[in-house]
């Protein structure tokens, strides 16, 4: 027998947040501060997750102006920490059941990415890149998912993988970041496997090349833009906004039936 037909949406309703609550990481900058964004825009309770306290802190003061609230009714929290530290993941989950009742989005983008080659590595630093990348969001997805289930609730887990992610780096030299970023989208396909039947949604973002501060090196030298606009079929890197509509289409319900899957959003990179 077959499920009862959804009833139509009217307009955009099916990608709204309202009374849910994600659980950004890596929000003090770059994509993770757009998502923040993005998602608190949609209706959605906020946890911004970062290093960074003070840049956490105007990000809660930014995003509490957007909503013309008080700080209290602002929808939105900061949780200064180091998401590699031994507790740190199952502390943020925590944090956000405590603030807001629930974690049933989680988005996980924080990241570090070295250029270097790999005879030239050593193996702890390819190991902090792998903690980082790929063991954290792992814990963060853990305790997130153990939580949801517990308490017999469904969720969206969004992993922020990278067309390197696909591929090697070829010319670019990354050894740390490409296994990892393979890894996690691996990763990504075997936790939907898992939870699915538990509520439990797991998917990927794979973003191409949009300028953020781990590759403003790339962006500032006109060979790294030749290398960007010359291998992208689009012909350009991507500009703010354009991973909006893949996140709030995997996090929302527009998404409902989609787990276990890599969007590429790159401008064709991955296609040739």
């Amino acid at each position: 027998m077959t499920e009862s037909a959804r009833p139509l949406l009217q307009g955009l309703e099916i990608f709204g947040l309202v009374g849910k609550t994600a659980v950004v990481t890596g929000a003090s900058s770059g994509l993770g501060r757009r998502f923040a964004a993005v998602l608190h825009s949609a209706g959605a309770n906020v946890v911004l997750a970062a290093r960074r306290a003070d840049r956490l802190n105007e990000i809660v003061d930014e995003l509490t102006i957007a909503a013309g609230k008080s700080q209290s009714d602002a929808r939105v929290v900061a949780m200064p920490c180091d998401i590699t530290e031994a507790g740190a993941p199952a502390a943020l989950v925590d944090r956000a059941v405590e603030a807001f009742g629930v974690a049933n989005i989680v988005v996980n983008n924080a990241g570090i990415s070295r250029v270097l080659a790999a005879t030239d590595d050593t193996v702890d630093d390819f190991r902090y890149e792998v903690e980082i990348n790929l063991v954290a969001p792992y814990e963060v997805a853990r305790h997130a998912a153990k939580a949801l289930i517990a308490a017999n609730q469904q969720g969206s887990i969004i992993n922020v993988g990278s067309i390197l992610g696909g591929g090697g780096g070829g010319r670019l030299k990354v050894p740390g970041y490409a296994a990892s970023k393979g890894g996690l989208h691996n990763l990504t396909r075997e936790l939907a496997s898992q939870w699915a039947r538990k509520g439990v949604r797991v998917n990927a973002i794979a973003p191409g090349w949009f300028e953020t501060e781990m590759n403003e090196e790339m962006f500032g030298t006109d060979g790294g833009m030749r290398y960007i606009t010359d291998n992208t079929p689009l012909g350009r890197p991507g500009i703010e906004g354009e991973l909006d509509g893949a996140l709030l289409f995997l996090a929302s319900d527009a998404a409902s039936y989609v787990t276990g899957q890599i969007l590429f959003v790159d401008g064709g990179w991955s296609a040739v």
